[in-house]
């Protein structure tokens, strides 16, 4: 259930018999011929369906992040780090004032994994409190469920082209993205970013059919409420 779906008397209510929440960390960022948003729409997604029958209150996704080397792209949008690490941590002290205890950080965005290192540090403080961060699409069964429908996937490719990542009236190119390899050379950011990645495919097929989407999506929401369910102690 959505936390936006409820009022503060039913959260006091639950509280009184559980206390775990899911909380979606997206980002605001190029995603070549898919929405800026996609990784909170997939974050926040994931969470919600895979809390649902759980009854575990989803709360909205935190849809900026960390993403400097995409600045060159218009509308991307990016947090300074101890910006947002003050923001996860002003997050996870008022769940833990409300009475939270259990805490799942579902995560659609690589740079945010720092919200990881700063949630342990956090849990430190906060003796008797559980926090799980969660790269949702990386995690281990779903990330051998996208190498088993295609290994060659990457950034804003196929295996980030869902129904709910698309646009309307946006053709994606119908063949494969090649890039030459960068193995051991330094990051690109800003303008060199551009110019090397262009519309921003890391590489790989733009689109695969919405079966192969689907089935990656179903181990994903199975991951995911495991993870709500069980492994607390």
């Amino acid at each position: 259930m959505r936390i936006t779906d409820m009022n503060w008397m039913q959260v006091e209510a639950y509280l009184k018999q559980d206390d775990r929440a899911v909380v979606p960390l997206g980002s605001t960022e190029q995603h070549g011929y898919l929405s800026l948003s996609v990784d909170s729409i997939l974050s926040e997604r994931v969470a919600a369906e895979a809390a649902e029958p759980l009854q575990v209150p989803v709360f909205p996704v935190v849809a900026y992040g960390l993403t400097p080397y995409f600045r060159a792209f218009p509308g991307t949008v990016t947090l300074r780090l101890d910006t947002y690490i003050r923001l996860i941590r002003d997050i996870l002290d008022s769940l833990h004032e409300s009475g939270f205890r259990r805490i799942l950080l579902v995560n659609g965005h690589g740079g945010n994994v720092p919200a990881d290192a700063l949630a342990t540090e956090w849990m430190a403080d906060h003796p008797g409190a559980r926090i799980k961060f969660h790269n949702w699409w990386n995690a281990p069964k779903t990330w051998a469920k996208v190498i088993e429908t295609d290994p060659l996937g990457s950034h804003a490719s196929w295996m980030e082209n869902f129904p709910w990542t698309r646009l309307a009236g946006v053709a994606v190119p119908d063949k494969q993205k090649v890039l030459p390899s960068r193995a051991g050379k330094a990051r690109l950011v800003g303008q060199d970013m551009r110019a090397f990645y262009g519309d921003g495919n890391y590489g790989g097929l733009y689109q695969r059919s919405d079966d192969d989407m689907l089935a990656i999506w179903q181990v994903a929401v199975d991951e995911t409420r495991a993870l709500i369910a069980e492994g607390w102690d």
